[in-house]
């Protein structure tokens, strides 16, 4: 027998997935955003330049290959990068304005399976493009908040500021003479980000290196004046919605294309990796990836992590079951079924059966209605139907069904 690949798992008549696309699609709508898709497959060099080579993703976790053409390709690790580079190839960037995409699909990163963390796992996130202003940031944390809070998921809010091209510079001097400092302690990972990006040193996972990065030097001690302001500012409007938050200065994300606003919102009960949604400002990626420069800030979750903690709504029947007791009356069954599809949902009984049987078939598809037809109703033009959710039942006009 052929099973599927290591941390590559099958998504079969899952309840809580499609609640959860549901949920997530409906509330990006309600804050005026529109979908999105790109292609699985991507070229590498979209992902070195966006994420960044320094990342493990691209160092260590990308699903890259070359092709039959001699192109250097890989399977999409994050959504953002895509979406960016769509944005650019459509010239989004050049007609101005206000662009907001939202989008979910599976992504792909060689690295250990566990619980809630697969090699071949699903991402819902959003994009918003030209809105430089601090507001935009609030309202990317609230559609976060409104999203677990609709599914019942309890969280915590973390908050930092990255800084931006003005502040970075003089801190990252900071930072690296702090390395320096305590090198001989630190893990190998963070000597190779000491040389290509200091600040995700911050992001090691390594206990004894964090224990070290507490003395590090705090990004929002080293803020220019506006960076200053609009966390400031941030902070203000998430009080003012009552979305609950705490600073947590070592958060940097675990990608480069990052500056300003970064956040997360972590769960106590899904173990160690307790992120089950990230995000933040990124204002010089689209001018990275050779667009106009154009401000954006977004946030993407991972879908699996999520499911297991989703209080789901209870069941409600619906639809109809439509069966034949001879064999005569079977296609008839079928004929009023297709009529039933062009406004509800309708499944048919291909076999004849004993009305006991037919309600047992009803009950297990959790359907509304069981309908029924024999030779009395196929004789009289009517058709059985039993409310199993009322427990009534009556005789109706096949004409009227």
């Amino acid at each position: 027998m052929i099973n599927s690949l290591r941390g590559m798992n099958d998504i079969i008549a899952d309840e809580r997935f499609t609640y959860f696309l549901n949920v997530a699609e409906d509330i990006a709508k309600r804050y005026g955003y529109e979908y999105i898709e790109t292609p699985i497959l991507e070229e590498t060099a979209l992902f070195k330049r966006s994420v960044g080579e320094s990342s493990d993703i691209v160092g260590k976790e990308m699903y890259q290959f070359e092709d039959k053409g001699g192109n250097d390709v890989c399977m999409r690790p994050e959504g953002t990068a895509g979406v960016v580079r769509a944005f650019i190839q459509k010239k989004l960037d050049r007609a101005g304005g206000i662009h907001r995409y939202f989008y979910y699909g599976p992504m792909f990163r060689y690295e250990r399976p566990q619980k809630g963390r697969l090699r071949e796992f699903h991402q819902f996130g959003v994009e918003s493009f030209g809105v430089e202003s601090v507001y935009e940031d609030a309202s990317v944390i609230m559609m976060v908040a409104d999203i677990l809070n609709a599914l019942g998921i309890g969280y915590k809010l973390k908050l930092n500021s990255l800084g931006c091209k003005e502040c970075m510079p003089p801190y990252r001097e900071n930072l690296v003479s702090f390395i320096e400092s305590v090198q001989e302690n630190i893990c190998e990972d963070c000597k190779r980000r000491k040389e290509t990006n200091p600040i995700r040193v911050l992001d090691c996972k390594n206990e004894k290196c964090q224990e070290l990065y507490q003395n590090a030097p705090k990004l929002l001690e080293n803020l220019c004046s506006t960076c200053k302001e609009d966390f400031e500012k941030l902070k203000s409007l998430l009080e003012k919605n009552n979305i609950a938050y705490e600073i947590d200065t070592n958060l940097v994300r675990g990608l480069d294309y990052y500056s300003k606003t970064a956040f997360e919102f972590v769960s106590d009960n899904i173990g160690a990796q307790n992120a089950i949604a990230g995000g933040g400002r990124y204002d010089r990626l689209v001018e990275f990836l050779d667009g106009k420069p154009t401000p954006a800030v977004g946030f993407a979750m991972g879908i699996e992590r999520l499911l297991e903690l989703i209080v789901m709504p209870e069941s409600k029947r619906e639809g109809y079951y439509i069966g034949a007791m001879d064999e005569e009356s079977i296609e008839l069954a079928i004929a009023l079924t297709q009529q039933k599809r062009k406004t509800d949902k309708a499944v048919v009984e291909y076999k004849k059966k004993s009305l006991k049987n037919h309600l047992k078939g009803a009950d297990k598809i959790n359907a509304r209605y069981c309908c029924v037809i024999g030779e009395n109703e196929r004789n009289d033009g009517t058709i059985w139907v039993k409310d199993l959710e009322e427990k009534t039942e009556k005789i109706i006009k096949q004409i009227e069904f």
